[in-house]
């Protein structure tokens, strides 16, 4: 994999403007970088008043294919009328351009807030988007992008953060024995749902990824789209306890199940989802700690406190996996 830090180091902005003129567009001058850490994104100023976004690819994470699949896919979605941003095409058709070794996309700038979840209304209406991201990811496979399973996102993960001497050696023996414990118990949850279909899925589809304005919601950053289960993309929707969750679930369903079937013995994977995302979470601020802006935004990261935090959040998640599922009737 390229070195990112070098090559975000050389991403100026007068390269990254360019780059954006590059693809037949007039820059006014007006560049901001917005909150992102795995690539680099910018708002971008358009002839007098208008404005995209331009997102960076960060080098060596994706193959050209993987990120033409990830644009055909929300493309498809948008033209189904599914609240979605998709990547702008060129005179050409083209979505993804490339200039001076820079991997680059555009995208029409669209606002928002995170969406209400304590309204029940709310979570009806984002069951039925998600039900018909799920029917058309549903009719085919990805060819090119991963998908979610126990060994990379499990077992790579906490092997890393071993293996690369992130963690303080008095905590590694207890960290490293509750990560092998609850891998366990999350291969016995996946046991208990059995043959779980895997679908093209949004794969982040946190409250943060989706913005909510007067019309609506809609879904931003497929950067995550992958195969895996449904339930993916609905667990980070539930929070609270468990009677609490139950409840929001059944809301998402009701809606959900309008456009799209779900199957029941997915619930057996909300808490081992969970926990595979706090293992991953680790392995990706570890993967990413060259690059200088991981360094100044996640200062807390690599310090003995997280990793006790780390070890305290696993066996609250060695608890929860021995629990019955959530049900929903």
């Amino acid at each position: 994999m390229p070195n990112s830090q070098l090559v975000y180091q050389d991403l100026s902005p007068d390269r990254i403007l360019d780059a954006v003129e590059s693809t037949g567009r007039h820059c006014n001058g007006h560049l901001h970088a917005l909150n992102s850490y795995e690539n680099r994104v910018y708002q971008i100023g358009i002839d007098e008043r208008d404005f995209i976004v331009a997102k960076f690819y960060r080098p060596g994470r994706w193959s050209d294919e993987a990120i033409l699949e990830e644009h055909a896919y929300a493309l498809e979605l948008a033209e189904r009328e599914i609240p979605v941003v998709p990547p702008l095409r060129d005179e050409h058709g083209e979505t993804l351009h490339h200039h001076q070794g820079f991997r680059f996309a555009l995208y029409p700038r669209r606002g928002g807030r995170w969406p209400d979840l304590d309204n029940p209304d709310n979570l009806v209406w984002l069951g039925r988007f998600i039900a018909r991201i799920h029917a058309l990811g549903a009719v085919q496979p990805f060819q090119h992008r991963p998908t979610l399973d126990i060994e990379h996102f499990g077992d790579e993960s906490y092997r890393y953060v071993l293996e690369h001497g992130f963690i303080p050696r008095e905590l590694e023996l207890p960290y490293r024995s509750l990560a092998e414990d609850v891998l366990k118990q999350i291969r016995a949850c996946y046991q208990r749902a059995g043959d779980v279909k895997h679908i093209r899925l949004h794969g982040d589809c946190h409250p943060g990824n989706i913005l909510w304005t007067g019309d609506g919601p809609h879904f931003v950053d497929f950067d995550d789209c992958r195969m895996g289960p449904a339930v993916q993309d609905l667990w980070m929707l539930l929070s609270g306890e468990r009677q609490e969750m139950t409840a929001q679930l059944a809301e998402i369903l009701d809606g959900y199940t309008e456009f799209h079937d779900f199957n029941p013995r997915e619930l057996n994977l909300v808490e081992a989802l969970r926990t595979l995302r706090i293992l991953h979470y680790s392995a990706w601020l570890a993967r990413r700690w060259g690059d200088p802006a991981f360094k100044q935004a996640f200062t807390w990261f690599n310090t003995a406190r997280y990793w006790e935090e780390q070890i305290l959040a696993l066996r609250e998640q060695a608890a929860l996996l021995d629990e019955p599922a959530l049900t929903w009737q």
